[in-house]
């Protein structure tokens, strides 16, 4: 049965039960170590044309669109989730990855498929484009459900770099596909366009990102509930905005996140969980799409193909951008092992790799189907072994806990107090302290300490432990102290 041949009701019945299934299904992921993501591309395939309810469906343009404006909402709340505190060590690391990983990566693949695997030029760059970038809906999911610490900095610069690679690689993808038929752009144009993008998206990310926060605490709304619609219309517009205007929405919506996720703003936490609930389900929605997209029953005619492509991505060509986009920082070879194997491909690359139909190019369904058996093969070769991989190359550390707070503080305009988590480090000097040894500065009070599963309203006899949270209402301009006094390495008081 065609999907657009049903009747509304049939096609909201149809949609509703694929999420509640997938939904159901993330404990599997979680138990087993399996990356969700698989679960909701495995569940979009059974449910296709080659599956179990032969649901039929070819729309490859609006498959295109769906995934654009679910990977907007994706890096919007992964921006929101940024600690820019954390980033800012890693800055200039995630910068290079997200830049130059990229373009070593295009090159290294374009390369070997076209002097190996024999692809025409244009065809062997459109795939070195297409699966340059490491995905942040896979690398977000599965660092967040690994339940996998890992040494300080490493997570932030994983995500941060996924978060800001995704942009390259649609200018990329975009720019070889130019370069298909008469219309091809010169040199000069696409240096230009490069730079106008990336510009234009830094831009538009800072001052739209500034206006919609001062927005939130300035509009006076009756309703609570109409701040994350207000939000989640913020996205759309920055998106749609940037890209009319000639920048790149991704790095736009991304960098906008950063900036709102790094202010207080009124009904802060609530919104922040309401687009991580959106995000996750944009993640579902567009695997689920391109699950129904690809054909399985096509997959073995590129199986031989696809496994030397993926082994020569994951083993030669990610580990050696990443090596050399790294040169000149002082990185561990062993973080650039395991910065390597997380370079995970998810949904970005299948999405990108729907481009070529607007093209109608005549490969646009092999190069679909082969960038999907390699996602696949990445999702399950690497996305599953994350935890070992950590382990093996000894860079595995406490799990941060992530807290959930029974209350809701409500920030005003007019005042600079502000409700902030911190979390005690593993070895912090401020461990077995009480609460009053601890030289906070003046008028900040520890609230509520997240300790495990339980809330802790603390008194000045309550002592620090690893891991804890603690959700501190302070002034305005405090934050680096109490944040150097809880990052202070030393040895634990003892009881």
């Amino acid at each position: 049965m065609e999907l657009q041949s049903l009747n509304f009701e049939f096609q909201i019945l149809a949609l509703s039960s694929l999420i509640i299934l997938s939904i159901g299904l993330l404990r599997v992921s979680t138990k087993f170590g399996i990356p969700s993501l698989l679960i909701f591309l495995t569940i979009g395939m059974l449910a296709g044309s080659d599956g179990i309810l032969k649901i039929w469906f070819t729309d490859a343009d609006l498959t295109r669109k769906v995934g654009s404006v679910a990977l907007a909402f994706i890096l919007f709340s992964g921006g929101l989730e940024t600690d820019w505190e954390k980033v800012k060590p890693v800055l200039w690391k995630g910068i290079s990855l997200g830049t130059l990983g990229v373009l070593f990566t295009c090159f290294f693949v374009a390369l070997f498929a076209i002097y190996i695997l024999g692809f025409d030029p244009i065809i062997g760059f459109l795939l070195g484009a297409v699966v340059s970038s490491t995905d942040a809906a896979a690398v977000f999911n599965v660092l967040r459900t690994s339940n996998t610490g890992m040494r300080k900095g490493l997570t932030s610069l994983l995500e941060l770099e996924s978060g800001s690679n995704d942009p390259l690689a649609v200018l990329l993808t975009t720019s070889v596909l130019g370069f298909v038929g008469a219309s091809a752009p010169s040199w000069e144009v696409l240096a230009w366009t490069i730079v106008q993008q990336f510009s234009l998206g830094i831009i538009l990310g800072l001052l739209l990102g500034y206006w919609i926060y001062r927005g939130m605490n300035r509009i006076k709304l009756d309703y609570e509930g109409l701040y994350p619609v207000l939000l989640s219309a913020s996205v759309l517009f920055v998106y749609a905005s940037t890209d009319l205007i000639g920048g790149n929405p991704f790095l736009a919506v991304y960098i906008a996140g950063i900036i709102i996720g790094n202010r207080s703003f009124v009904h802060k936490r609530s919104n922040v969980r309401f687009m991580d609930g959106i995000a996750w389900l944009m993640q579902i929605v567009m695997f689920l799409t391109l699950g129904l997209l690809v054909f399985p029953s096509k997959m073995p005619s590129v199986a031989i193909l696809g496994i030397a492509f993926s082994v020569f991505l994951i083993v030669f060509a990610r580990p050696a951008a990443v090596f050399l986009s790294l040169i000149g920082f002082k990185v561990d070879w062993r973080e650039k092992l395991l910065i390597s194997w997380v370079g995970l491909r998810g949904a970005a690359p299948i999405i990108l790799a729907t481009f070529p139909f607007a093209k109608q190019l005549p490969e646009s369904e092999m190069i679909f189907h082969l960038v999907f058996f390699t996602v696949l093969t990445s999702l399950l070769l690497q996305g599953t072994t994350i935890p070992f991989a950590v382990q093996l190359l000894g860079l595995q550390a406490a799990l941060e806990q992530r807290a959930s707070y029974p209350f809701e503080f409500e920030n005003k305009e007019q005042s600079d107090t502000q409700l902030l988590e911190y979390i005690v480090p593993y070895g912090s000097a401020s461990v077995g302290k009480f609460v009053y040894e601890l030289d906070f500065p003046e008028n900040s009070l520890i609230t509520l300490i997240y300790r495990g599963d339980s809330h802790l309203v603390p008194t000045g006899k309550t002592k620090m432990e690893d891991g804890d949270v603690l959700l501190v209402l302070t002034p305005e301009g405090a934050e680096k102290k109490i944040r150097e006094i809880l990052s202070r390495m030393g040895e634990k008081k003892e009881a």
